[in-house]
């Protein structure tokens, strides 16, 4: 029963910190978005306070009493110390880093602030991670990155950060709930594989990666050397290593074709989309980082070969969103 009541209270408290704090992209704290509560150090020390009282009133000490009062007065003094450390403070969703799935994305949050201010010890965290202690002064703006696991593809919006501080002692607390509009491309999750022959269509004079295989044989070019596997003709074995000792070898030979290469979705057949998506995902950083022209055909969507940074990330920003729902705003 009690966890059941729990549960109700914490899905009413959320639906109303969703009606005060809505998503936002920029926002400045004042006293409608913070909330202040003592500590457990707090809450200590007003019972000490509540002794003290007791004792100076049953004993009629009046030293008793001026230790309680100051004590009473620095408690009150805390309260605007805390809730101004935090107060007035400007927070703005930054750049976001895309990031591969079972991986992490990375968010910036800009802090400024109007004034001189000095604020110090405020923690942001976001749940599950370990919180970033910030401290600001003057008119600086700095920069607070949080790395934050992702799991599926598509778009990903972190949850919301809290900000808290304690300062300067410890024995009132004040935070915050913030969700920032801000999202994070997610690409799938890599998974090397070899590529298959069909996977290309030409390999030019640049080294392929490692586990590159030409589109098809022919008997143009000599390529290389392979183990010899059960029925392939006896008129492409190396004799001459056959004879060194070197193993039974065949001769492979290429036709001459163009130095391009395709990830094709129809390469992958009896597959499940998800592991196909990683495969391609995987093949695309390897031929982004051999500086090979690769282009991708996905069922209703192809990129003509390219290279280079922005290349990449267009194709990787093409299996990311692949039959994804579309977003509000265009982002897909």
């Amino acid at each position: 029963m009690i966890i059941r009541w729990r549960q109700v209270f914490n899905g009413l408290y959320q639906r109303w910190i969703e009606r005060r704090l809505p998503p936002i992209k920029k926002i400045r704290l004042d006293n409608r978005k913070l909330f202040i509560f003592p500590t457990r150090a707090g809450f200590s020390f007003i019972g000490l306070l509540i002794l003290l009282w007791l004792i100076a009133t049953n004993f009629e000490n009046n030293v008793v009493f001026a230790l309680t009062f100051l004590l009473a007065s620095l408690f009150i003094i805390t309260v605007f110390h805390t809730f101004l450390n935090v107060s007035g403070l400007q927070i703005e969703g930054g750049r976001v880093t895309p990031g591969f799935a079972g991986q992490t994305a990375e968010f910036e949050y800009l802090l400024s602030q109007t004034g001189r201010r000095q604020r110090f010890s405020i923690e942001f965290s976001h749940p599950g991670l370990e919180a970033t202690v910030v401290s600001l002064s003057g008119s600086e703006i700095k920069s607070i990155y949080l790395s934050i696991p992702v799991n599926r593809r598509g778009w990903f919006q972190a949850r919301r950060i809290t900000v808290r501080s304690v300062y300067p002692l410890g024995l009132l607390k004040v935070w915050t709930y913030l969700q920032f509009n801000t999202e994070a491309l997610v690409y799938p999750r890599p998974i090397e594989a070899e590529l298959p022959r069909q996977g290309a269509t030409g390999q030019g004079d640049k080294p392929p990666p490692d586990n590159y295989m030409p589109h098809n044989s022919g008997s143009e070019d000599f390529v290389g050397l392979e183990k010899y596997r059960l029925g392939e003709s006896l008129r492409h074995i190396a004799w001459k290593q056959f004879a060194r000792e070197q193993g039974l070898q065949t001769k492979h030979y290429a036709d001459a074709i163009d130095d391009e290469l395709w990830l094709d979705w129809e390469l992958l057949p009896g597959m499940d989309g998800e592991a196909r998506l990683s495969r391609l995902c995987a093949w695309t950083q390897s031929f982004s980082e051999a500086q090979l022209p690769y282009g991708l055909r996905l069922p209703g969507v192809e990129l003509a070969p390219g290279t280079g940074r922005v290349h990449r990330d267009t194709v990787l920003r093409e299996l990311a969103l692949f039959e994804q729902p579309q977003i509000v705003g265009g982002r897909a």
